[in-house]
């Protein structure tokens, strides 16, 4: 795994993030999925040819970032689901085919389960034909499986959002009977301001720096209006410095970071550089002239002017 891949599975995987994005995309911010109802799963899919596993020669394998069960109440109903985060950095266009494999693989895999359940109950014992030869019984269900993806760029998503936008002048009649597959995203680009307070974690100020981080007055003035940002963990740093370049320095000691004062420190280094390339640039024409119109060499006309040592190799590289 890269490195951003690393950071955002990392940060990612922390049920409170994870809940927190799910419950912004699918419930508007109410507080359905708790962090104490998450668990962990194996990242890995393995599909393999139903009640046969024995003979399977070639099974397929996937890798997730994260996949978590959840018990969930809505509507007074109790909700048994499996929810998937993909990360992605970068725009990939076939993504809608990726998340489709995912999801099949993870239902394949519950209905493996429930064939291996039965084989060690040996309870087939009046089931019909069908059943049997199935494996999987008529009382039987399924978990539903979501995935979530995750676009950590400033950038647009301007890829397929599903299946049917992968065609190319497709039967409009024949489109309706070939089932399409849409992928849930959250990209930072399309959130809206008044949006963001849906969030109840540090995913808020992550994703608002990812947003903003194009456009230095916009991102300056997010950071200086949300208290947040005067408290961002490692994780989150890792996340921003990974996915934006944001250059946010942490000392090994510190637990957070004040990212308002971090920017401010980096814009007044910032207007330094910039002061001293100007100062630079002053001296070397001052040089030039000198060496020109009086012969002079360049070591003495820095000595007339009294150029320092430290800026006497950035002037000397660049005549």
């Amino acid at each position: 795994m890269g490195v951003k891949d690393t950071v955002t599975a990392r940060y990612m995987q922390q049920n409170e993030i994870f809940a927190d994005a799910f419950n912004y995309y699918v419930y508007g911010g109410r507080q359905v999925i708790h962090p104490d109802n998450l668990e962990e799963l194996d990242t890995r899919e393995i599909g393999v040819p139903y009640g046969n596993p024995e003979n399977a020669e070639q099974p397929v394998q996937r890798i997730r970032d994260v996949i978590k069960s959840v018990i969930a109440m809505t509507d007074k109903k109790t909700a048994y689901l499996v929810l998937a985060i993909e990360n992605q950095s970068n725009v990939h266009y076939a993504m809608s085919v990726k998340n489709m494999v995912y999801d099949a693989l993870q239902y394949a895999k519950q209905v493996e389960r429930a064939i291996a359940s039965h084989k060690k109950a040996g309870d087939y014992k009046g089931a019909d034909s069908d059943e049997y030869l199935s494996g999987f019984m008529k009382e039987d269900h399924l978990m539903p499986v979501m995935t979530l993806v995750i676009y950590w760029s400033a950038k647009p998503w301007d890829g397929p959002l599903s299946i049917h936008e992968l065609f190319e002048n497709p039967d409009t009649e024949l489109l309706p009977f070939i089932p399409d597959y849409k992928i849930n995203l959250i990209a930072p680009a399309t959130i809206q301001d008044n949006d963001f307070s849906k969030f109840n974690t540090t995913l808020k100020e992550v994703l608002t720096f990812i947003k903003y981080s194009r456009d230095a007055d916009k991102l300056e003035k997010a950071v200086n209006s949300d208290e947040g940002f005067r408290h961002l963990g490692r994780n989150e740093v890792d996340v921003l410095n990974a996915c934006v370049n944001a250059s946010l320095t942490m000392n090994k000691e510190e637990e957070v970071l004040d990212v308002c004062q971090a920017i401010q420190t980096l814009n007044e280094r910032a207007a330094e550089k910039a002061a001293n390339e100007r100062q630079i640039e002053v001296l070397l024409q001052s040089v030039k002239n000198l060496m020109k119109n009086l012969g002079l060499s360049s070591d003495q006309a820095m000595n007339v002017l009294g150029i320092s040592d430290s800026d006497r190799s950035s002037i000397a590289s660049r005549l």
